[in-house]
C-alpha cells in the first residue's frame, strides 16, 4: 500500500462480531451462512420489514464462522467518497484514506451495506464492486482487487422499487446495480414458537424471565402483524419493539407498564387499541376501563381534535383486533403443544 495512504483499521485489529448468546439461527440463517462459508463471491440482498433480525442474522453469521465483517450504513448522502475513500488530515498531512468497501476488500472481509435501499446513484461506484472484480480508485490512481472470501451482504426495507408509505426515504434504485446481486432473500418475522425462544433468551439476558409472559407477547405480536398483512391495520408490533418490553419489564417489574412505555410511540387510538387486545390475551392484565387511562393519554396528545372521531377510529381497531384475536388459538391451548414447549424449554 502506498505510503500516501492510510487505513484506520489496522490488521491486527480483528474485525470478527462478537457472538450474542441470546441469538436463535431461524429463517435463511443457514442458506446465507452456507453461501459465505463457500468463499464464492455472491452478494446477497436482504429485505423484509423493519425489527426483525436481518442485520443481527447477518452480523451472527460472521460471528459462528470467526469471519471479519465492515458494516456500512447508508444514507441519502452516501457516496464515492465515504465508500471508496477521500483525502482526510491525519497528523497535520492531508492523507487518502480508504472507505469501508476498500478495507472490506483489502482483509477479505463480509462488507454489510445496511439500509441500501436509502442510498442514491451515488452508489454507482460500487458496480465494479459488485461484480467482484477490483476497482480504480481515481483519486490516488491505485487499482485494488479484492482478497480472496470478500462478499456483499445488502439489508434493506424495499427491494429498491422507491420510496413506500412506510418506509420514507427509500429510493428508487439502478436496475442493472440491482441485478448485480446474486441472491435475494424476502425475510418475514420469525413464527411464534422461534420469536418465544428469541424473547425468552432475551428475558434471561435482563435479568427477568417469565416465560408464559413471553407467549402472549408473541401471541399478541402475531395477531396484530396479521391485521397488518390484511389491511386492516397501520401499525405493527415488531420483535425489536418485544425486546424492547422484555428490557422495560426487567427494569420496571411490571407488565402492564412494560407495554404501555413500549406503545408510546404509536398514536393515542393505535396504543388503546393495542394494549386492549393485549388484555384479552391475557388474563392477568385487566383492560382499560372507559376508554384509555390517564398513563397513556398522558404521553402524547391526541392526534384528532375531533373525540367522535377518535373514538370511532379506536372502536373500529378494536373490532379488528377481536375479529382476528378470537379466530386464533388460545395461549392456554397451545401451553401443550410441542413446538410451544419447544419454546418454553429453550
Amino acid at each position: 500500500m502506498n505510503s500516501d495512504n492510510y487505513n484506520f483499521l489496522s490488521s491486527d485489529v480483528s474485525l470478527v462480531p462478537a457472538k450474542n448468546d441470546t441469538f436463535v439461527p431461524w429463517g435463511h440463517f443457514e442458506d446465507i451462512a452456507t453461501i459465505l462459508a463457500s468463499k464464492q463471491f455472491a452478494p446477497v440482498y436482504i429485505t423484509g420489514m423493519s425489527g426483525n433480525g436481518k442485520t443481527t442474522m447477518v452480523e451472527q453469521i460472521c460471528a459462528s464462522a470467526g469471519r471479519e465483517i465492515i458494516r456500512v450504513n447508508i444514507t441519502a448522502e452516501t457516496d464515492e467518497d465515504d465508500l471508496i475513500g477521500g483525502f482526510r488530515l491525519i497528523n497535520g498531512e492531508t492523507k487518502f484514506v480508504f472507505g469501508g468497501v476498500i478495507q472490506a476488500m483489502q482483509r477479505g472481509a463480509v462488507l454489510l451495506l445496511d439500509e441500501i435501499d436509502l442510498g442514491s446513484e451515488r452508489m454507482m461506484c460500487l458496480q465494479p464492486v459488485l461484480e467482484g472484480k477490483g476497482i480504480y480508485v481515481k483519486k490516488i490512481s491505485q487499482y485494488v482487487r479484492p482478497a480472496p472470501g470478500f462478499n456483499i451482504v445488502a439489508t434493506a426495507n424495499t427491494k429498491g422499487k422507491g420510496e413506500s408509505d412506510r418506509f420514507v426515504g427509500t429510493r428508487v434504485m439502478n436496475e442493472a446495480y440491482l441485478d448485480r446481486f446474486s441472491y435475494w432473500f424476502e425475510q418475514d418475522y420469525a413464527d411464534r414458537t422461534i420469536e418465544a425462544r428469541i424473547i425468552i433468551r432475551k428475558m434471561g439476558a435482563f435479568g427477568k424471565v417469565d416465560k408464559e409472559f413471553a407467549q402472549y407477547l408473541t401471541k399478541w405480536a402475531e395477531t396484530i402483524r396479521l391485521g397488518f398483512k390484511e389491511g386492516g391495520l397501520d401499525d405493527i408490533i415488531t420483535t425489536r419493539r418485544l425486546e424492547e418490553i422484555c428490557k422495560a419489564f426487567a427494569i420496571f417489574g411490571n407488565k402492564e407498564k412494560a407495554i404501555k412505555l413500549t406503545l408510546t410511540r404509536f398514536d393515542a387510538s393505535t396504543k388503546e387499541a393495542f394494549y386492549n387486545l393485549y388484555t384479552k390475551i391475557d388474563p392477568t392484565i385487566l383492560p382499560v376501563p372507559e376508554g384509555m387511562d390517564k398513563t397513556i393519554r398522558d404521553t402524547q396528545p391526541p392526534v384528532s381534535t375531533d373525540p367522535n372521531a377518535e373514538q370511532q377510529k379506536i372502536s373500529e381497531l378494536q373490532a379488528q383486533l377481536e375479529k382476528l384475536s378470537n379466530a386464533a388459538p388460545t395461549v392456554s391451548s397451545d401451553m401443550n403443544d410441542t413446538n410451544t414447549q419447544y419454546a418454553l424449554n429453550a
